[in-house]
């Protein structure tokens, strides 16, 4: 059986560059060469797109507070409209050969917010994950918070601001006192469109708070302005595109205040107990509840649902992640493979759905023809 040629696209421009360098180490080690062979395209941290070396496209691979990409001087580019070999060395103009599938793991801005995956339609390339509209509206946790609410489902109560509203000390003084009348303390403080926990503070008091906000804006024009919620951190992976299935669940611990950014991926301060110490009917009810939120926000192929369980048991929606990480911590992966399904099969079956998907899609008509209601009309 001929093999199918996988494009990984990884690394990028956002804050999560060094998080999608070690997910796309893993991948690589991973997948199953029997039924893969692959095309590695890295993006630097300025946005230039690089045709990797699988033997030389990191340094310092296996040090999390040190990994970077190693940029090859063989520069890509797309041609859109052509179909067959979109891909081409810049340098020479050549054509890569045909690439049957694309693996896009770049977390957060321009990787998972719907940007590459447009690029990726315009190309007519089977991706994995979710559509543009599904990524584009887990990106913004205002727009998914809106959107859950509408569903029935709980999120935590907060309000999103913009950069104006919020021009001078007084402003955050206001601004701070309106939070607290509305939400109490501990506030949690969030740009609106980052992964990882990246520009996330949770804040007690006015300074702290003030040193939040502009953290936050330094990594989107919109922030979150969030209750904090007491309870349990669980986490529900997700697979599958019009008939998705829940994993067991997963719960994290950490000694941080809050799963940051610092925790998850640097300090390890944080670890994860998969499967959570859940009573059955508390886990259908995340896991039901993570199938209703993937389907609420049009998301396919896959994606981490987060959750808080409180201590009565209500299920609060914190965030979905459309991309989720596939570093050696973790837990999208974990919770599949304490579900029965290993790692290199939960590769081969997200390649699957992506092509099960495109292959859906592909039968359906992509335009309208304006000439048949010109010739319904006469």
């Amino acid at each position: 059986m001929k093999k199918l040629s996988v494009g990984i696209i990884f690394g990028g421009k956002s804050a999560e560059h060094e998080v999608s360098l070690q997910s796309a180490k893993n991948i690589i080690e991973a997948i199953d060469r029997d039924r893969f062979d692959l095309v590695l395209i890295g993006i630097d941290k300025q946005g230039q797109w690089h045709l990797s070396d699988a033997n030389h496209y990191l340094v310092h691979a296996d040090d999390p507070q040190l990994i970077s990409f190693n940029a090859s001087e063989r520069h890509l580019a797309l041609q859109p409209g052509q179909i067959s070999q979109p891909f081409i060395e810049s340098n020479n103009a050549q054509q890569l050969s045909q690439i049957d599938v694309i693996l896009p793991i770049i977390h957060g801005t321009l990787g998972e917010d719907g940007s590459l995956q447009g690029l990726l339609e315009f190309v007519d390339r089977p991706y994995v994950g979710s559509s543009v509209l599904g990524s584009s509206i887990c990106m913004d946790k205002d727009v998914t918070k809106r959107l859950l609410m509408h569903a029935g489902i709980a999120v935590a109560p907060y309000f999103a601001i913009k950069a104006a509203a919020v021009k001078s000390a007084a402003d955050e003084e206001a601004l701070y006192h309106q939070a607290v009348a509305k939400l109490g303390l501990p506030l949690f403080i969030k740009p609106a469109s980052q992964g990882s926990s990246v520009g996330v503070s949770k804040v007690s008091d006015l300074n702290a708070f003030s040193t939040a906000i502009k953290l936050a804006f330094n990594y989107d024009h919109k922030v979150l302005i969030e209750q904090a919620i007491v309870g349990r951190e669980i986490e529900c992976a997700i697979l599958g595109n019009e008939q998705p299935r829940a994993s067991v669940c997963g719960e994290v611990l950490t000694q941080d205040q809050f799963y940051s950014y610092q925790a998850k991926y640097i300090d390890g301060q944080s670890k994860a107990v998969i499967p959570a110490e859940l009573s059955a009917d508390a886990e259908a009810n995340i896991q039901a509840i993570a199938l209703k939120t993937f389907m609420a926000l049009e998301c396919s192929g896959l994606a981490r649902v987060d959750v808080f369980l409180t201590p009565n048991n209500e299920v609060v929606v914190n965030e979905v992640n459309t991309l989720p990480g596939f570093t050696n911590i973790s837990m999208y992966p974990q919770l599949w493979q304490a579900s029965g399904l290993s790692y290199r099969d939960l590769i081969s079956t997200l390649i699957d759905l992506a092509i099960e998907r495109y292959q859906s899609q592909a039968s359906k008509q992509h335009y309208i023809d304006l000439s048949a209601f010109e010739k319904a009309k006469n």
